[in-house]
């Protein structure tokens, strides 16, 4: 896929579009995943809180970009691992997207991948969603009410689409 005037796929420039393939194959690891768990429509919000947190764990757990067809099963614990709800999530990919950032930068070169996966944390934090409020116990007693009638608050995109993401990979 060659288009003039951009940076070659080695970012050597050379006139042709820079493609981010090791971005849209965390993004498509993450979609095949959510989707065989079946645990929300993928036109939902929730859906791209969820792609977007697996896609950024599997993007940054891979330095190398190297992430093969037949490794992703091996790599499914360490995701697993990762995504945990006691696991500083957070603050892992805020690190290794900074490592990255100086990398790219001590090189001089401009990483598509890594612009999309800035981009994907940027809308995980500044997006809220409406959630259901799981600290609260409407009228004192836990189960009366519906799941769409109960107290919701407004909660950062990647704290729900963390643990959607960590069942998601539970279910494959």
């Amino acid at each position: 896929m060659q288009h003039r005037g951009q940076e070659s796929t080695d970012g050597h420039g050379g006139g042709e579009l820079t493609v981010p393939m090791a971005w849209l194959y965390a993004e498509y690891i993450a979609d095949e995943l959510l989707r065989t768990g079946d645990l929300m429509p993928p036109s939902s919000f929730e859906f791209r809180a969820g792609r977007d947190a697996l896609a950024l764990t599997v993007f940054l757990s891979d330095p190398g970009g190297e992430l093969s067809g037949t490794r992703v099963v091996s790599q499914l614990e360490t995701w697993l691992s990762l995504t945990a709800y006691d696991q500083p999530w957070q603050d892992w990919v805020c690190e290794r997207l900074a490592d990255l950032a100086a990398d790219a930068h001590a090189r001089g070169t401009h990483s598509p991948d890594l612009a999309l996966a800035e981009a994907a944390w940027r809308w995980l934090r500044e997006t809220e969603l409406l959630a259901p409020d799981l600290d609260a116990v409407p009228g004192g007693i836990a189960g009366a009410v519906g799941e769409d009638e109960g107290p919701k608050v407004w909660t950062p995109a990647w704290q729900l689409g963390l643990p959607l993401g960590h069942l998601a990979i539970h279910l494959f």
